[in-house]
């Protein structure tokens, strides 16, 4: 595709044009509870999903600041659209991390330039938000290959993706075996979505995110080849554990998101004539406060500076997903009866903001992770 990028400077790619898209398709989204297929096309082509392919391979070789700032300026337009885009990110790099040679020279530069879109179907039913006792399992078989079989649920991208990375318990868990995201005995597998063994479906109606295709996959009889195994047999909690540690992080979805209720409050508080009131002043320079604040730790987690990077990546999604469902329930007040009917555009980004919590890691994950830290 022509979408392809390399050695470009990516922060504020987003064209004029590309924007309205992305602003209108929210808002329809809201109430068609459908994934914008058009609207990916484009945002495949926009060279966008580049970001995280490394140079070598096709990509722009952005660094995990870069993409943080890509995902929040497509979560200030479209919320939904930024999640499809941040799983697409966050498989491209566990694929250059993790990859084998041939995996990388074959899936990266279709990851690069948008003939190929990633999601992930880690998530199911009765496992729990640690992912720890998975129903989904692999087995191999004397040929090598593999067969997958069991149910995936809150899988973003799916029926739009074309590659999906599966978590399945290929093996027992070791005895005694603990951890706080993700068990023994797990690997991942990239899974085309031309395999006829794996099936999505979109019948879970959700409160946020309406366009983000988030679904069920189910696979039956799923059978991979050997090759298509990312990582080594039963050490994919390696694999999930790296994720924290890149300084990717979902709270730049939920900055994103909090600009965008913030930007509403501004307009409103404008036509009203409000702002020349001191008092209304100083309540929109405190959610500018919170704002820039959950701001600054997504960029901290993006520059990998602290100490424990991946602990920042932590706090990051922690606190900016709840600053940013604060200050959506601010704006809320601010606005008043304007902002109490179906069709206004706050309602839906408190509940696209309110979904950032609930994604893996979950927050309550994310705390687990935290305070396992702590010395003993």
């Amino acid at each position: 595709m022509s979408g392809a990028v390399s050695g470009i400077h990516m922060r504020n790619r987003v064209g004029p044009a590309l924007r309205e898209r992305l602003r209108e398709s929210a808002d329809l989204a809201e109430v068609s509870g459908e994934p914008d297929r058009d609207l990916l096309k484009e945002l495949r082509a926009s060279g966008l999903l580049a970001a995280a392919v490394p140079r070598e391979f096709g990509g722009a070789g952005s660094d995990p600041a870069e993409v943080n700032a890509i995902v929040e300026e497509l979560a200030t337009l479209n919320p939904s659209m930024a999640i499809i885009a941040f799983q697409h990110f966050a498989v491209s790099a566990r694929v250059a991390e993790w990859g084998t040679r041939r995996q990388r020279e074959t899936l990266l530069p279709r990851l690069a330039d948008g003939g190929c879109l990633a999601a992930s179907a880690w998530s199911e039913t009765g496992a729990g938000a640690a992912k720890r006792h998975l129903g989904s399992t692999g087995t191999r078989r004397a040929d090598g290959s593999w067969v997958l079989n069991g149910a995936k649920s809150f899988t973003t991208g799916a029926s739009v993706a074309d590659v999906y990375l599966v978590l399945v318990q290929s093996e027992e868990p070791e005895e005694g075996a603990e951890g706080v995201y993700g068990g023994s005995g797990q690997t991942f597998f990239l899974v085309g979505s031309d395999n006829p063994g794996i099936v999505p479906d979109l019948s879970l109606d959700l409160v946020g995110m309406r366009g983000s295709a988030t679904g069920f996959v189910s696979l039956s009889e799923c059978v991979v080849q050997d090759a298509d195994r990312l990582g080594e047999e039963g050490r994919a909690p390696e694999i999930i554990a790296g994720v924290r540690e890149s300084g990717a992080t979902l709270g730049a979805v939920a900055v994103g998101a909090a600009q965008s209720a913030f930007d509403l409050a501004l307009q409103h508080l404008r036509r009203r004539g409000l702002l020349d009131k001191p008092q209304v002043r100083h309540r929109v320079t405190e959610l500018a406060t919170r704002l820039e604040a959950a701001r600054a730790i997504v960029e901290r987690a993006g520059a990998r500076t602290a100490p424990d990077p991946g602990l920042t990546t932590l706090h990051s999604k922690l606190h900016s997903s709840a600053a940013a469902e604060e200050i959506c329930l601010d704006v809320a007040r601010m606005l008043g009866s304007a902002g109490y009917t179906t069709g206004a555009r706050l309602n839906r980004i408190l509940a696209d903001t309110r979904a950032v919590a609930l994604m893996g890691p979950t927050n309550d994950v994310c705390r687990e992770l935290v305070a396992v830290s702590w010395p003993s």
